[in-house]
Order: structure tokens, then C-alpha cells, then sequence
């Protein structure tokens, strides 16, 4: 047995940064998702779980269980772009070339994102977290116009959306998936990122919990 070391070299670890975002839009008539594309401008992406509440049960005048609420995921994304793919999840359609109109069916997706995972001794190239979010549709958002001033800025689109969560081996069902760069093997994270980012072998795809689990292994 060994004593615990606090603030050993190396153990000093933070997460920041967004990057690397994928777009993979749900397809209706195939049942499955489309080959995923960039999503550039990511400003951040937040991730809310709710629920998980915890109910008191009494008897016999004493506290007899505790039962707890299902847990629910949320993600809000603020970007200041957005893939012409993402309008259809966004509530817009084409109705004619160069002319959208809005209120439409929303279509659902998923979505994957890279985070700097960072440490004391080699900074932000300590690794790397991969983030996908299963099932999600966005909720309608404003969009606020300014007048160009002496102090511009660009402005940022956000989305609150909600999500349906998906099948896990062995597991409870779950909308977020997370993968750990410096716990992974590096060539099979690298399986793993060239079918979610795509290759000269084939385009970026979406891969379930089961798939990547397998790969992992």
C-alpha cells in the first residue's frame, strides 16, 4: 500500500476550448443519419443534464425509500455560422434557390465536438476530449440584428436543444458519449475519429454507443 500524493507533476488537470465540430442530419426516408459535415464558428456548446430528482417516500413514520426522477440531457450551441445543413434543423426549407422560408418541421441530429484537455506539463497538448451528442432537435431561437457601429461585432446563433437518448450496451440508454484521448489506444481512437471525421477511405459517419464501444475494446 501507498500513501495518497496530492499535486504530483502532471496532476494538475483542466478541460477548455471547443473545436472539431460535426453535423450529422437525421434522414426521415432512410431512417438513419446522413454523412456528417464541419461545423466551423463553434463559440461554445453547454451541457445541461436535468432531473434526477431525488422523492422522499414515508411509512410506518419513518423515511422508507428514496426514488429518483429519470435524468434528462439538454446541449445549447452558440456558434456565429452554421452549416447550410443545419436549416433544416433549424425550422428552414428551400423554396425556392437562395430563398428559405422558416416554421418548417425540424429535423433532428447529432452532433460531435472536440475539447483541449490540458495538464501542468504539457499544457493544452496534454489530449484531447471528443464529445457526441445523439438524438438532439433545437428549439426555435431569436436572432438579434444590430446597426454596424464604432464598436462591431459579429453576431453569435444559439440553440437550446433537447435530446432523445439512445441505446447503450449493458447500460441505461443515453444521449452523450464521451471519448478520453489519453485513455483510448491512439490507433484505435484514430479508427474511431477517421469514421466520425471521414477519410480518403469513406465520408464522415455517425457511429452509436455500440459501434465505437466496439472499436474500442
Amino acid at each position: 500500500m501507498t500513501a495518497i500524493t496530492w499535486d504530483a507533476a502532471g496532476s494538475h488537470v483542466y478541460h477548455t476550448g471547443v473545436s472539431k465540430g460535426v453535423l450529422y442530419v437525421f434522414d426521415n426516408s432512410t431512417n438513419a443519419y446522413k454523412e456528417g459535415v464541419a461545423w466551423n464558428g463553434l463559440k461554445t456548446v453547454t451541457e445541461s443534464p436535468s432531473g434526477a430528482e431525488a422523492t422522499s417516500i414515508y411509512a410506518d413514520n419513518i423515511k422508507y425509500l428514496t426514488l429518483t426522477s429519470a435524468e434528462e440531457f439538454k446541449v445549447t450551441i452558440e456558434a456565429y455560422t452554421y452549416p447550410d445543413e443545419f436549416a433544416e434543423c433549424d425550422g428552414t426549407a428551400q423554396l425556392a434557390k437562395g430563398v428559405t422560408v422558416g416554421q418548417q418541421n425540424r429535423s433532428r441530429f447529432a452532433l460531435c465536438y472536440s475539447t483541449i484537455l490540458g495538464n501542468d506539463t504539457k499544457g493544452d497538448q496534454y489530449g484531447e476530449l471528443i464529445h457526441v451528442v445523439y438524438g438532439a432537435v433545437a428549439s426555435p431561437s431569436e436572432k438579434a440584428y444590430a446597426t454596424v457601429s464604432d464598436s462591431p461585432d459579429a453576431i453569435a446563433f444559439s440553440w437550446e436543444c433537447n435530446t432523445t437518448p439512445v441505446s447503450v450496451p449493458g447500460m441505461k440508454p443515453a444521449s452523450l458519449l464521451t471519448l478520453d484521448s489519453t485513455k483510448v489506444e491512439a490507433t484505435k481512437l484514430k479508427t474511431v475519429l477517421d469514421k466520425l471525421y471521414g477519410n480518403a477511405s469513406g465520408p464522415a459517419k455517425l457511429l452509436m454507443p455500440s459501434e465505437i464501444a466496439a472499436l474500442v475494446r
